[in-house]
């Protein structure tokens, strides 16, 4: 009888995957905004009122006693708490892009305005100035000074010639250095404001905070110029293109980027002083040119992503919400080298596991699909988006 042999490839076991350290508190989320459940567990009918959330995608602390901002993207509003939330589900103070609490509709059913929304994003905050990525206006809003009252307008806009205007690249066929589309995350950080143009597959960035509306950018990345907008700068992925931009964080000099088209985040060891700068590391592949989610594999890994949507940056730690894998995964900033590994995880258990919820009903240590990650001393706001949410969550001590 014959005997089939087994290659030893197949014979040596897979390797095992780095124990992952707490990235934040064990005991789950010290608050939890917009979770509203029936006794048996399953979610509420979810309708527009002052403690409601529809897909959340943006979060921001103003300071570490507030105000606190969440951009409830389905309902097309920007909900203000005046001091940072201590009660599950406390209803917000005030609003903004709906004439109440209770109504909802893409530019509050009525036309674009300098207090009106549609799909808003990302947020930003220096603790004076509020930006907000008005997505599918194709703008950008700021207020010079946070707002204290509902609906109050912005000061000026970005990516429009006015507050009336909304369409993408201003109705053009290419894109300019004042002109956006899909714009989906927005920062501020050392004096300068960065934007990114999502659907133009790119990263602006305006060396100081704009004083007019329609401003241009001042640098692009992602694009040669600002005139193109191709997916990956017209060629094979490498490290100055980009496929889906998403949010952008900065610490101690280094320009962070989640690229979340190509299951990666890039990253500049330096404020690049040309447009189309290559980027110097990139996370979550093994090289520039690896677009993979998960490096073309089922399961994550401490190396591996799939649709990073957000970052920030907390103390020494870049936060990452790795959206598809349904988790938030730490890498040290001063090992930022390339193809580094995430040595922090929070929403599953170990690096290799997924699925929303961990294949179960919603709990306060549990993630779906969140979007976006603000930190503010040891407090974490994450934008639970699948799960109509927000956790204000602290680090693991």
């Amino acid at each position: 009888m014959m005997r089939a042999s087994v290659s030893a490839a197949f014979r040596r076991p897979a390797p095992m995957a780095p124990p992952a350290a707490a990235l934040l508190d064990l005991a789950g989320a010290r608050v939890v905004l917009g979770d509203h459940v029936t006794p048996d567990g399953l979610p509420v009918s979810i309708a527009p009122g002052p403690s409601t959330l529809f897909g959340p995608r943006g979060v921001t602390f103003a300071g570490a006693e507030g105000p606190f901002f969440v951009a409830d993207t389905g309902h097309h509003r920007l909900l203000s708490w005046r001091r940072v939330p201590t009660e599950d589900n406390q209803p917000a103070d005030l609003l903004i892009g709906q004439p109440d609490f209770f109504s909802e509709g893409r530019n509050a059913r009525s036309e674009v305005g300098p207090a009106t929304l549609n799909m808003p994003t990302g947020l930003a905050t220096d603790g004076r100035v509020l930006a907000v990525a008005d997505a599918w206006n194709h703008r950008v809003l700021i207020w010079r000074e946070l707002p204290e009252h509902s609906n109050k307008p912005a000061d000026l806009v970005l990516g429009q010639r006015d507050f009336a205007s909304g369409l993408a690249n201003r109705g053009m066929d290419r894109a300019g250095p004042d002109t956006l589309n899909w714009c989906y995350g927005v920062t501020i950080a050392d004096g300068r404001l960065f934007v990114a143009d999502t659907g133009n597959r790119r990263v602006l960035v305006w060396n100081a905070m704009p004083d007019r509306s329609g401003q241009p950018a001042d640098l692009v990345l992602g694009q040669a110029d600002m005139m193109t907008h191709d997916d990956n700068a017209g060629a094979a992925a490498g490290a100055s293109g980009m496929r889906w931009p998403h949010a952008i964080a900065v610490t101690e000099g280094r320009i962070i980027v989640a690229d979340a088209g190509n299951s990666r985040i890039m990253v500049w060891n330096g404020m690049p002083n040309a447009d189309g700068a290559p980027a110097s590391v990139v996370l979550g592949q093994k090289s520039f040119g690896n677009i993979d989610h998960n490096r073309a594999g089922y399961d994550p890994s401490e190396r591996a992503l799939q649709m990073p949507y957000g970052i920030t940056v907390r103390d020494d730690m870049l936060i990452c919400a790795d959206t598809a894998n349904s988790r938030l995964i730490g890498f040290p900033v001063e090992e930022l080298g390339m193809d580094a590994g995430a040595t922090a995880l929070a929403g599953q258990r170990a690096f290799a596991d997924k699925g929303d919820n961990r294949w179960r009903f919603a709990t306060r240590d549990s993630l779906c699909w969140p979007f976006a990650v603000a930190a503010c001393g040891d407090l974490l706001a994450i934008a639970d988006t699948g799960n109509n949410r927000v956790l204000l969550w602290e680090a693991a001590p």
